[in-house]
């Protein structure tokens, strides 16, 4: 192996790996929760989609906090590096059916973070 990382070829091991927020707060936490703002059944159907269909090269990986508490819930997809916010589950099968399957992003879903 070349100790030049620039010459070292990495197969991935996804096309598309997805990681959604799981992190629940109580409801009257000051910066709010993935979780609470409804994450939890917009996941599990987004797994559940995935699994349906056939998608075994999307990974999906639950977290703990992404950082952007108050804008969620929230699931960024790699490689692409888009954030999006889903809030409902018509927003999931979405994302799935036209970013995860056919790789075009979802506009009206996408956040725009910005560290402060």
């Amino acid at each position: 192996m070349s100790s030049n990382m620039n010459e070292c070829e990495i197969p991935q091991l996804y096309r598309h790996h997805v990681f959604a927020c799981h992190t629940e707060r109580p409801p009257d936490h000051p910066h709010g929760s993935c979780g609470t703002a409804g994450g939890g059944p917009l996941w599990e159907r987004l797994g559940k989609a995935i699994e349906t269909r056939g998608l075994t090269d999307v990974g999906f990986t639950a977290t703990s906090c992404l950082g952007f508490c108050s804008s969620g819930p929230l699931m960024v997809v790699y490689p692409d590096g888009v954030w999006y916010r889903p809030r409902t589950p018509e927003d999931i099968d979405e994302i799935v059916d036209s970013h995860l399957t056919h790789g075009h992003r979802v506009d009206r879903l996408v956040i725009v973070l910005t560290r402060s």
